[in-house]
């Protein structure tokens, strides 16, 4: 299973992503997920990838092969005009990468085999920002003020502190934070999701991470995160009402 979110802000965007990849719980293994391309001053773009790990290799395969020679191997997300074309390339590119293996398999679109999303964020010189949920048909929808961040994989964990919490105007400090926790909730609730956990800070008009860092299973930061969040939940739960099973409805609804 997977865990990726991608999260827009007024200053830019902020994307994590975890990287255990596993077929069983004798087979784990560690993978990354976040894949990004770069032209220095003009674009950057990032990618990460949820569900079956040869389906989405297979698409970051093909995107990498196009752009170390676009003039041959046409279309590039390195020459798309504008973000919204990168997202119908990787759109068209991730569906008929799926429709083929499952062909392939000979399994029906109804019931196939293989499946993958993707998030898509990046910006491009002379435009804002954007960042694309694209879903394994190829089509895709783009973050808005009702829908300012997205996730993939086992998202239900990680949800409810996010959207409580986020605020568009909030600092990239304030944002990873809200990440890392939004993380530790998962990691404690569902084992197919794990340490080590990508990084990336992509501040407005700045073509090259601001800030990129890989999370591992000894940092600090985030052992202070997960036991502060912990401790916080206790102390939360501790100053509520407390609930008396003789108490008559009326006074309980006081």
């Amino acid at each position: 299973m997977t865990y990726c979110v991608g999260m827009v802000l007024d200053r830019g965007l902020v994307l994590m992503s975890d990287t255990r990849t596993n077929s069983g719980v004798d087979n784990i293994s560690v993978f990354r997920k976040m894949q990004t391309w770069s032209v220095p001053g003009e674009r950057f773009i990032a990618i990460m990838t949820a569900g079956n790990l040869a389906t989405t290799q297979a698409v970051i395969s093909q995107l990498e092969e196009r752009n170390k020679t676009p003039n041959e191997r046409r279309p590039s997300i390195l020459e798309a005009e504008t973000m919204f074309q990168v997202a119908t390339l990787v759109g068209n590119l991730l569906r008929d990468t799926i429709a083929g293996r499952n062909e392939a398999a000979g399994q029906s679109a109804e019931k196939p085999m293989f499946s993958a999303s993707l998030i898509l964020a990046g910006q491009i010189a002379g435009m804002e920002p954007r960042l694309f949920l694209i879903y394994p048909e190829g089509n895709f929808i783009e973050a808005s003020f009702d829908t300012p961040f997205f996730q993939i994989g086992e998202t239900k964990y990680g949800r409810p502190i996010i959207i409580r919490a986020y605020d568009p105007a909030m600092s990239f400090e304030d944002a990873v934070k809200l990440l890392m926790v939004s993380f530790d909730s998962t990691l404690k609730a569902n084992l197919s999701v794990g340490l080590p956990l990508d990084l990336l800070v992509m501040e407005r008009d700045n073509f090259e991470p601001l800030h990129e860092r890989r999370i591992a299973a000894d940092d600090p930061y985030f052992h202070a995160i997960s036991s502060g969040w912990g401790e916080a939940l206790k102390l939360a739960f501790d100053s509520l009402p407390d609930y008396k099973l003789d108490a008559p409805t009326s006074v309980l609804a006081e």
